[in-house]
């Protein structure tokens, strides 16, 4: 069959609508729907004899398609109405289809026509959640399970020892590796076969003059430490000043204040008596002891 294709101009309505984004859960609903009408669409156009069609044809068919469904929803709506029910039925639709003209003898056997395409239904993963009591029969049915129930990816932790053990291993292991190619690619390499260089590379041995001078400085670990013992022993001198200086001023200022106490109570051991109450002797502080 020679290639053939449809070329039909498209309406502003469907070209703006098809440009726009979906971005509430309303607009992606929308658009689920008329992807489901251009698949309807392109079977009807391969049904017809068409191989190809421009994407302008396929937008103008699918919105005449879906203008016409919304008619002959809204009539049937119109006359379920009418008769004061809520849910049309087989009548409402054959007189909406009577009424914009449509030919209803003629639909028998286009449903029985030898070359119909059936389109298999999405997938369907798990089972739709019936209405609670409260809510009406007539409202939408929930969606899929799949859309609204989140499934957790995350493994639980292994705590078994020896899958832990073999699992530091080989981490080890793949370091160590890892640490080798890198060397044997940027320093010095030898090879065990004179012909062929990059096949087993090893790390070139550097001679040194004095070979035992590693063993004899101290390693890095051990400078660590060595820095950390003075560093503390500063921070222990210098924590002693300063309690030092505490403790003098103190006692410095205990004795001022003894002093005036022992100045006013004279001045009015003449004129009234004292009280001889532990509760309203001056406060002492207590004498900071050093540390040895």
């Amino acid at each position: 069959m020679a290639e053939t294709s449809v070329a039909v101009a498209s309406s502003g309505s469907s070209s703006s609508r098809s440009s726009r984004g979906a971005s509430t859960p309303a607009d992606n609903y929308i658009l689920a729907r008329r992807r489901t009408l251009q698949v309807v669409v392109s079977s009807l156009l391969t049904e017809a004899g068409f191989d190809s069609a421009e994407k302008a044809a396929v937008e103008t068919l699918t919105e005449m398609l879906q203008s016409y469904l919304t008619e002959v929803g809204r009539s049937a709506k119109s006359y379920c109405e009418h008769t004061a029910r809520t849910q049309p039925t087989l009548p409402d639709i054959v007189v909406a289809l009577i009424e914009m003209g449509f030919n209803l003898d003629t639909l028998p056997l286009y449903a029985k026509r030898s070359q119909r395409m059936v389109i298999t239904a999405p997938l369907i993963a798990g089972q739709n959640k019936p209405h609670p009591a409260h809510i009406p029969g007539h409202l939408p049915e929930f969606p899929d399970p799949h859309t609204y129930i989140k499934t957790p990816t995350c493994r639980e932790p292994v705590a078994d020892y020896q899958v832990l053990r073999e699992k530091a291993a080989s981490q080890r292991r793949d370091v160590e590796r890892a640490l080798t190619r890198f060397m044997a690619k940027t320093g010095e390499t030898q090879s065990l076969f004179k012909d062929d260089t990059s096949t087993f590379p090893l790390i070139a041995a550097r001679p040194m003059s004095i070979p035992y001078l590693n063993a004899l400085l101290p390693s890095e670990l051990e400078l660590q430490q060595v820095e950390e013992t003075d560093s503390s022993e500063q921070d222990d001198q210098t924590d002693n000043e300063n309690l030092s200086m505490h403790l003098q001023a103190d006692e410095s200022g205990n004795e001022k204040e003894n002093s005036s106490v022992l100045q006013q109570n004279s001045m009015k051991g003449s004129e009234e008596t004292l009280i001889d109450n532990p509760y309203l002797r001056p406060v002492k502080k207590p004498k900071l002891r050093r540390k040895k």
